[in-house]
């Protein structure tokens, strides 16, 4: 199974246990909690992840994070979880923008 490290929670490592679900999906099934502020659904950038190392472990973009490159609010290196489905080992962190002031991160 792949595994998903997030660097800045404590470099916590996951397995991915479903190739359908996406890495917000993932998240969630641990209890992680993971800022996505209209539930899931592509309509904000506000679950994006930062992608350190495995980019091409990622399947293709969606229509929503497509969109949100053209605006200019998604940039190269990040994805959405709430749409991004992986297929290989990833390692990301939580983008500043992004961080839940409840939780503490290293960086």
């Amino acid at each position: 199974m792949p595994k998903i490290t997030i660097h800045n929670l404590f470099g916590k490592v996951l397995e991915a246990t479903d190739p359908g679900k996406t890495l917000l999906q993932e998240f969630q099934s641990r209890a992680i909690d993971w800022m996505h502020a209209c539930g899931g659904k592509g309509r904000c950038t506000t679950c994006k992840v930062s992608v350190l190392q495995g980019l091409e472990n990622f399947d293709p973009l969606t229509e929503a994070e497509r969109r949100y490159k053209t605006e200019g609010s998604l940039r190269e290196d990040e994805r959405l979880a709430c749409q991004a489905k992986i297929h290989g080992d990833i390692q990301i962190a939580v983008p500043e923008e992004c961080k839940l002031p409840h939780i503490k991160y290293l960086d």
